[in-house]
């Protein structure tokens, strides 16, 4: 099952040449899960050409402008394009106002139902047939939520030469068997799923922080994270700038990435004062050898797990 990561946007603050705002896509099944909308995202969706009339859900961390003064563009830019799909954004109190004083001021009409979903505490805040999304709080200068996509059990693996040793004809019975159903054969025997299938395989699990100091609560929302993608603005030598900001450094993120036993981090939110990613990224490569800085862009295909 095909899973992409996308990067849209991966400045802090303030736009560079080379960076936009923050924004970053998951595109899974040919839905668009867009985390943080900051400005000219619907640009950036344009160049990597995402479709506008997609199945979509949009998460914002938090009420700053570099994450959210993309919306008013992208909803307007749906509505033009004569979207008719539903959409949710999903974030903080205030969000609510934000998108009423939008629709309020703005002169456009919407073509499609838009709902607004306010998060007041951690815990799921989305739950869909084949994944969830959890909220854990950051630890911003004001209030922020970090998420993970979950991808829920996937059925273990089907072994046919043990469904046919079992006299268990090819077809309907063998789906049955394995979605963890148990069959009756035509001679009165009864056949378990556990006797033809696997122990139940994991999915993918991608956590994005957002805009956060080091906090254990993140470390426990990136526990065992296929992908950690973590705010990294300023380098080791502005740790106390960070501190003051509400922002990690390299050697911060990459603690947290190896506390949670995530596999892989990704560094974003990138400070306009680094024209290269080399020094953010040998920083944390000194505790987390599995490293990326991410640009504008950049895409990661995400497989399953392997099979055992």
């Amino acid at each position: 099952m095909s899973l992409s990561i996308i990067f849209l946007g991966t400045a802090g603050s303030v736009p560079t040449t080379m960076r936009s705002l923050p924004a970053i896509v998951i595109q899974r099944k040919g839905e668009i899960i867009l985390f943080d909308c900051g400005e000219s995202a619907q640009r950036q969706m344009l160049k990597a050409g995402l479709s506008f009339n997609r199945n979509m859900k949009i998460f914002i961390t938090h009420m700053h402008g570099d994450h959210i003064l993309g919306l008013p563009g992208l909803i307007q830019t749906m509505s033009l394009l004569d979207r008719t799909k539903k959409l949710v954004i999903y974030g903080p109190v205030g969000l609510e106002d934000f998108i009423s004083a939008i629709k309020e001021t703005v002169q456009f009409t919407l073509t499609f139902p838009l709902e607004i979903a306010e998060i007041k505490d951690e815990g799921i805040v989305c739950r869909e047939k084949e994944y969830k999304i959890y909220a854990a709080r950051a630890n911003h200068v004001t209030t922020a939520f970090a998420y993970s996509l979950v991808e829920k059990l996937r059925p273990g693996k089907f072994y046919p030469e043990k469904a046919k040793e079992l006299g268990v004809p090819e077809g309907v019975l063998w789906s049955k068997l394995q979605h963890g159903a148990s069959i009756k054969l035509q001679n009165g025997s009864i056949v378990e799923s556990k006797q033809v299938v696997g122990p139940s395989r994991s999915g993918r699990k991608i956590v994005y922080t957002g805009d956060s100091r080091f906090s254990k609560s993140l470390v426990e929302l990136a526990k065992n994270a296929d992908l950690l993608i973590h705010d990294c603005t300023f380098d080791d030598e502005l740790a106390e700038r960070a501190e003051e900001d509400g922002h990690s450094t390299p050697t911060q993120a990459a603690k947290t990435a190896k506390k949670a036993n995530a596999k892989q981090l990704i560094l974003t939110h990138i400070s306009a004062r680094y024209k290269t990613p080399d020094l953010l990224q040998s920083q944390a490569a000194k505790d987390f050898s599995k490293v990326d800085v991410a640009k504008d862009f950049m895409r990661i295909s995400l497989p399953l797990p392997d099979v055992t």
